[in-house]
């Protein structure tokens, strides 16, 4: 643990998940899965008490009358209460309907409103359709909304250009149309955490153009490691609409959820044109104007078709697996742990410096974001890796796959997050078009040669805790970072498939291991702000450590250039040839590595060598 290291009041590590880890997620042993964000990982029981569930017991289609049927709908009604309380909603006040993913529910939402505002344009002959607003932070899911919208739209900045909204002092309370207003709990990106008194804020505002605003909070990785009664404790404050997906919180089923308030929930019944079976009481389909009947129950009007109730059983047991492990408010005992967890791991990421003090790692954070405080933030980091000359490390082809081959698990690209990516890594729109003329895909950066453009990187690294997450899970983390990034030495360059040299760090032995492990730094942190601003830090200086200084070779920050080319040319020649003998030196088989693989490290680096000698040369 960090020296200095600050509990706060929402932090407890958990420490029964160790005991319990191998036997609940035996597939975890040997590996480190940092990418919980994306899923999060099931538990053995759950998995064996479901499969024993299903060959014990006889399930039909809810929408049939037999006795198979009645069970599986009277299951469904159960695990739709039974779900809600576990969010935190009363039944009373909110319902649940079920679908695929949260995705699915936003796009339940735009339908519903879309289609309302079709018809407010017929009947009322109301031009502008429905008005979005939606925040930077959000996932490409929420951001797609916006095109049905008739170009009425807009995307706020920044927090306070919602507060100045919700205040009535913006440039965007001049309509009075109906609106649609959407964000994350969570950005999905840093693990920024967003106000959760704006939907309450809206609903009591007497702006006229708020009345007729409804708010969507997008939950998905929000509900990852937060106890979700803080967003539905009071009705009046709540969200109208709530999206999330089970596997975030479970692993399994892959199922997700619209929790609507119930007060809000008729806008949804009104504009929604399409039904599916299972969703009217009357239907015809002859005479000049067919007609069709809603069922009056909110979630059985909008779920279209037969349930995927087989996934909806299993979510029961996914609720009573969770309360078995992690306690009767495992939610609550899952964000302590991750909260202790994740400041555990930003302390010790942003103490990981070269040693000429430039940090290893950049951090993207909100300004206001803490690491610990559960109100603020989020057991996520994303981050770049920098090296020794402050150039960053491919984030996918290098970092990602050096990952991979040590079994760490994490995530990188652009993450479905356009918004935070632009803020964080100082983008423009105009950016970010020639980046995607120039090949820039979402997803493919390593397949296009676009993941380091002009010396920025185009995406980020993201490490995400969970439940299961363990001390020793960090532990393996930090000692990649240092084990791979922090060296003595040269930096190779290394052709890539285009013949354009990138900067691809190798390790190498140091005679004086002091210098490079990694250093703990306990008062102020390398990282950087949302709108990619480098926060003060408290850097290691050569100054102070002179050992580094002596054995740093090729930096103009530890020593005198050569004042001719002809000197310049003798000097690096001469620490080509240092770099080659140390990097062929520790090119050894390491323990259970293929010695085969080994000796052609060796010659692959004796080939660089000569390349490179060849081309200083001349």
């Amino acid at each position: 643990m960090c020296r200095n290291f600050q509990l706060t009041p929402t932090m407890e590590y958990y420490s029964d998940v160790e005991e319990f880890q191998g036997i609940e997620y035996p597939m975890l042993q040997g590996r480190t899965y940092l990418d919980h964000g994306g899923a999060t990982i099931y538990a053995k029981s759950l998995v064996n008490n479901f499969a024993s569930d299903l060959v014990s017991n006889l399930y039909g289609n809810p929408h049939s009358m037999n006795a198979p049927a009645k069970l599986s709908g009277r299951l469904v009604d159960d695990t739709r209460e039974k779900t809600l309380r576990f969010l935190g909603a009363d039944p009373e006040h909110f319902d649940l309907v079920f679908v695929a993913n949260a995705t699915a529910a936003i796009k339940l939402v735009m339908e519903s409103f879309k289609d309302l505002s079709i018809t407010n344009k017929l009947v009322e002959g109301d031009e502008c359709g429905f008005r979005y607003l939606y925040h930077i932070d959000c996932h490409n899911s929420v951001i797609g909304v916006r095109e049905a919208t008739d170009d009425n739209h807009y995307c706020f900045r920044n927090d306070a250009e919602v507060e100045h909204w919700l205040a009535g002092t913006s440039s965007q309370n001049d309509s009075n149309t109906l609106g649609l207003f959407a964000y994350p709990g969570q950005s999905n990106m840093t693990g920024r955490r967003l106000s959760l008194s704006w939907p309450g804020i809206l609903r009591r505002s007497t702006h006229l153009s708020h009345q007729d605003t409804y708010s969507l909070l997008d939950a998905a990785a929000l509900a990852t490691t937060y106890p979700l009664n803080k967003v539905f404790s009071d009705p009046e404050s709540a969200p109208d609409f709530t999206t999330l997906s089970f596997y975030k919180i479970f692993g399994y089923p892959d199922l997700g959820a619209l929790v609507v308030r119930k007060a809000s929930g008729r806008i949804l019944q009104w504009g929604r044109k399409y039904f599916g079976g299972g969703t009217v009481e009357a239907v015809t389909v002859l005479g000049k104007r067919p007609w069709f009947k809603n069922r009056g129950i909110l979630h059985e009007s909008l779920e279209d078709g037969t349930l995927p109730f087989h996934n909806v059983i299993a979510l029961s047991a996914a609720i009573d697996t969770h309360e078995r492990i992690y306690g009767p408010d495992p939610m609550t005992t899952i964000s302590r742990h991750t909260n202790f967890l994740g400041k555990m791991l930003f302390d010790r990421m942003s103490a990981l410096v070269h040693p000429n003090g430039v940090a290893v790692c950049r951090i993207y954070k909100g300004a206001e974001s803490s690491y610990g405080d559960s109100s603020t933030q989020g057991a996520t980091i994303a981050f770049n890796v920098v090296r020794e000359d402050g150039q960053f490390v491919p984030y996918t082809s290098v970092l990602e796959t050096l990952a991979d081959e040590r079994k760490i698990y994490v995530r990188s690209g652009q993450l479905c997050n356009p918004g935070g990516i632009a803020s964080s890594l100082g983008y423009d729109t105009w950016h970010l078009k020639r980046l995607v003329a120039n090949g820039h895909r979402c997803g493919a950066a390593h397949l296009t040669n676009t993941e380091i453009v002009n010396g920025k990187p185009t995406g980020v690294v993201q490490v995400s805790l969970g439940a299961m997450t363990t001390i020793a899970n960090i532990d393996s983390l930090i000692t990649f970072l240092r084990e791979e990034f922090i060296r003595d030495g040269f930096q190779q360059l290394i052709d890539d498939a285009n013949g354009r040299n990138i900067g691809i760090p190798i390790r190498v032995s140091s005679k004086d291991q002091s210098c490079y492990s990694y250093r703990e730094k306990s008062d102020r942190h390398a990282s950087h702000n949302s709108n990619g601003h480098e926060d003060s830090q408290d850097s290691l200086s050569l100054a102070s450590y002179p050992a580094c200084a002596r054995t740093t070779t090729g930096d103009s920050r530890a020593s005198t250039r050569p004042s001719t080319a002809s000197e310049r040319r003798e000097k690096r020649l001469s620490n080509l040839q240092g770099f080659n003998d140390s990097a062929v030196q520790m090119a050894q088989p390491r323990k259970g590595a293929d010695t085969k693989k080994a000796e052609d490290d060796k010659m692959g680096f004796r080939k660089m060598f000569n390349k490179e000698k060849k081309s200083v040369a001349n």
